[in-house]
């Protein structure tokens, strides 16, 4: 019996556009599969169904117009993408293994998941910005933070990672592929791509670093600063309701970008790392999955203002129907 990563094999020497890529997800586990679907598929739906609900919110709720709420909305229909492009390919490998996926879609896929990790990065730091002027800069708030210069941001995080992300996708395939094509992986990545490729990487996994450093470990960097100026702005406040309000206005974008920052790191800095296949499939789920789940509870949760739109919303939909 083959190994649970066996594929048929490339020709020699192969373009990814001459044969079919296999998924091989969570094939280590083939017992499993059945309930890790019924799992994704319940956290995909609460996925689209939370950051669709913020959406709502955010664009109906005359009380939550404030610019930190138009990038909230932003990040959510981020979440959405990422969710749509990244867990109906994994429901189609847990319930159909072996089918194959051809190159031109593995290669949309993953165009897709760089373009929406840049601009979550990019997003974030936004978000930590805006905090930063917030609580560090109220009077001139109003002034900088004008609808204009906010969608102006809005629209940058969304379309500065398009560049960079076309430009590996491009480049990874047009690399020369051979032996099985079989990606260990549930979905489309660069590290479990590399690892078919038989040309030498070094010149790309270098590009690969250093468009990492820029893309998630520069704004990263944005973001620790953004709240140790934070943190020393709350300390010298002399009420602690004070110092509690503005605490907990950033509890819940500290707790996104600690789960978000956490896993793309570890597996975008060193793509051919010796972490093994099984162990980056389950850190990839944490922001694959898991974070775009949990976004919406942990900002819904955490904010007032957030939990009384909801109210506002259904209140005025019963009285609406009344």
């Amino acid at each position: 019996m083959p190994p649970f990563w066996a594929a048929p094999p490339w020709t020699n020497h192969s373009r990814a556009g001459e044969l079919e890529f296999v998924l091989l997800g969570f094939a280590h586990v083939p017992s499993l599969r059945p309930m890790l679907a019924v799992l994704f598929l319940a956290a995909f739906l609460l996925t689209l169904l939370g950051n669709t609900l913020i959406v709502l919110l955010t664009s109906l709720d005359p009380g939550l117009r404030a610019p930190m709420y138009l990038f909230l909305r932003q990040l959510a229909l981020v979440e959405i993408c990422f969710s749509l492009d990244v867990a109906p390919r994994l429901l189609v490998t847990l319930l159909r293994p072996g089918r194959g996926m051809y190159p031109t879609s593995c290669a949309l896929q993953l165009l897709l998941v760089l373009s929406c990790v840049s601009s979550e990065c990019f997003l974030l730091t936004v978000m930590a910005w805006d905090r930063f002027l917030a609580i560090c800069r109220p009077l001139h708030y109003g002034a900088i933070m004008s609808p204009r210069l906010c969608h102006l941001l809005a629209t940058t995080c969304w379309l500065a990672g398009i560049p960079v992300a076309l430009v590996f996708t491009i480049w990874l395939f047009n690399f020369p592929y051979c032996g099985p094509r079989g990606i260990r992986h549930f979905f489309c990545d660069i590290a479990p791509l590399l690892s078919l490729v038989c040309a030498d990487t070094r010149v790309f996994e270098a590009n690969v670093f250093v468009a990492t450093v820029l893309v998630i470990m520069v704004p990263f960097c944005l973001i620790a600063t953004s709240y140790v100026l934070i943190l020393a702005a709350v300390l010298r406040m002399p009420s602690a309701s004070g110092r509690h309000k503005a605490l907990s206005t950033c509890a819940s974008h500290l707790i996104v970008v600690i789960l978000f920052y956490g896993t793309t790191g570890v597996i975008h800095l060193r793509p051919k790392a010796s972490y093994s296949p099984e162990s980056k499939q389950v850190v990839s789920l944490s922001y694959t999955m898991v974070t775009p789940m949990l976004n919406p509870l942990i900002y819904s949760l955490r904010n007032k203002e957030v939990k009384a739109a909801v109210g506002r919303v259904c209140c005025g939909r019963q009285g609406s129907r009344l």
